[in-house]
C-alpha cells in the first residue's frame, strides 16, 4: 500500500523518581506522552517545545496511521517549510501531567489501591505540568530550548517556563493566552465542573468501571466551546438558521444550527476525554496567577532571561488582548525584549488554530532571527 501520509509515533517517558508537586505531594510512577519531529542538531540548539491547549495532546502534526482521517491539532504550523520547520528545528510536543491521553492522570492506576486514582489524584498546577516537561527535556539531552510556545493553556505553560526555568529557554512565544484567567473564565469552568459532578453517573469520580458522566462532560464541553468562538464567528457560521428546515416555525423539536453544532462537539469530546481530567485541568487553569507569584507582574518576570513574542486576537473574549498588553507592559517595565502583535480575526479564541497564514509568517521570521543569533 502506498504510504502518502507523514506518520508519527507517540512516545512515552517513564520517570525514574517521583514527581514532586507544588502541593507538596508526590506521584509515582509517572508517564509522560510526547511526540518529536525533525532532528536535534549536534549543538542541541534547535529544540522547540510546543505545548497544547486544554483538550489537546502530544499529537501536534502528522498522522498516526495511514487511514487516520485527521492530522495533529497544529498540522498546518508544524512540518517541512512551515512555521515550525522540521527541516530546521527539533520539535517536541508533550502531553500534560493530569491528562488523559497517554500521561499520568486521574484515570491512571493508583499503585496503592490497584484502581484508578479518580478524585484521589493530587491537585496539579500549570507549574507542575512544566516541572514534568523539564524532566522530559533533560531526558532528551537538551540544556536550552530555542523556544517554548503554545496557544491558550499552552501559552500559560510557556510563560511559566520563562520564570520557573529562566536559564533553559531562549524565547517564549505566547499566543492567545494570559497571565491569569478572568473571573468570567473561572465562572465558565465552574459551570462545566458542576455539569460533570451533577451527572448521576459521575459517582464522585469513581466511575471507571461504569458508564461515566457522559452527559455532564458533553455539557461541559458545549459550555467551553462557546468561549472558544466569538459573536462574529457564530453569526457568520450559524446565524439564526434552523438545522433541519429553511422556514420559520414554533415547534418543540426545532433545533437551531448552533445548537446542533454544540451537541456534535459535546458528543465527540466524550469519546476522547476523561471527565475527571476536565475537572483537574480546569482547576489548574483557574489557579494560574502570575501576578500572585511576585506580588505584581513586573516583579514576577524580574529574573526571566528569554525574549518574548506575544500574539493576541481581536475577538478573543476568553483571553482578551488587554491581558496581553498588561503582560507586555510588565515585561517592558523590567527591560525584557518583547515583541507584540494583535491580529484582527473574527474567530475568537480559536483564532490561534485557524489564522495560520499570518501567524505562520510572524513566527517563522521570529524563530529564524533568533536561531541565527
Amino acid at each position: 500500500m502506498k504510504q502518502d501520509k507523514w506518520l508519527i509515533t507517540t512516545q512515552y517517558y517513564h520517570f525514574d523518581s517521583p514527581l514532586k508537586l507544588e502541593s507538596g505531594k508526590e506521584i509515582f510512577p509517572v508517564q509522560l506522552a510526547y511526540e518529536t519531529y525533525g532532528q536535534l542538531n549536534e549543538e542541541k540548539s534547535n529544540g522547540i517545545l510546543i505545548l497544547h491547549a486544554f483538550s489537546g495532546d502530544a499529537h501536534v502534526a502528522g498522522y498516526h496511521k495511514n487511514d487516520d482521517r485527521y492530522a495533529g491539532w497544529w498540522n498546518d504550523m508544524v512540518g517541512p517549510g512551515k512555521a515550525f520547520d522540521t527541516n530546521k528545528y527539533f520539535i517536541i510536543c508533550s502531553n500534560v501531567i493530569g491528562g488523559c491521553q497517554g500521561s499520568t492522570g486521574p484515570g491512571s492506576i493508583n499503585p496503592e489501591t490497584g484502581k484508578p486514582y479518580g478524585m484521589s489524584f493530587p491537585m496539579i498546577t500549570i507549574g507542575d505540568m512544566v516541572t514534568a516537561q523539564e524532566r522530559l527535556i533533560t531526558h532528551l539531552g537538551i540544556d536550552k530550548l530555542l523556544a517554548v510556545t503554545g496557544g491558550s493553556m499552552g501559552g500559560m505553560q510557556a510563560l511559566q517556563w520563562s520564570i520557573q526555568y529562566p536559564d533553559r529557554i531562549k524565547t517564549a512565544i505566547v499566543i492567545a493566552s494570559t497571565t491569569r484567567l478572568t473571573a468570567q473564565g473561572i465562572a465558565f469552568h465552574a459551570v462545566g465542573r458542576n455539569a460533570i459532578m451533577s451527572d448521576p453517573h459521575w459517582d464522585k469520580g469513581d466511575y471507571y468501571t461504569g458508564e461515566g458522566p457522559r452527559q455532564g462532560l458533553s455539557i461541559a464541553r458545549m459550555i467551553g466551546h462557546i468561549t472558544y468562538l466569538s459573536d462574529e464567528s457564530m453569526r457568520i457560521k450559524f446565524g439564526r438558521k434552523f438545522q433541519n428546515r429553511e422556514d420559520n416555525g414554533v415547534e418543540h423539536n426545532d433545533q437551531f444550527a448552533v445548537e446542533s453544532y454544540l451537541e456534535y462537539q459535546g458528543n465527540k469530546f466524550v469519546d476522547r476525554f476523561d471527565a475527571n481530567t476536565y475537572i483537574y485541568i480546569s482547576k489548574a487553569l483557574d489557579y494560574f496567577d502570575l501576578e500572585m507569584v511576585g506580588g505584581s507582574l513586573d516583579k514576577t518576570f524580574e529574573n526571566s532571561h528569554c525574549k518574548y513574542l506575544i500574539i493576541s486576537y481581536s475577538t478573543d473574549w476568553l483571553f482578551p488582548t488587554y491581558q496581553s498588553k498588561e503582560l507586555v507592559n510588565a515585561l517592558m517595565k523590567t527591560h525584557k525584549e518583547v515583541s507584540f502583535i494583535e491580529l484582527d480575526s473574527p474567530y475568537g479564541h480559536d483564532s490561534f488554530l485557524l489564522e495560520i497564514e499570518r501567524q505562520e509568517k510572524i513566527i517563522k521570521s521570529y524563530l529564524e532571527t533568533n536561531y541565527a543569533q
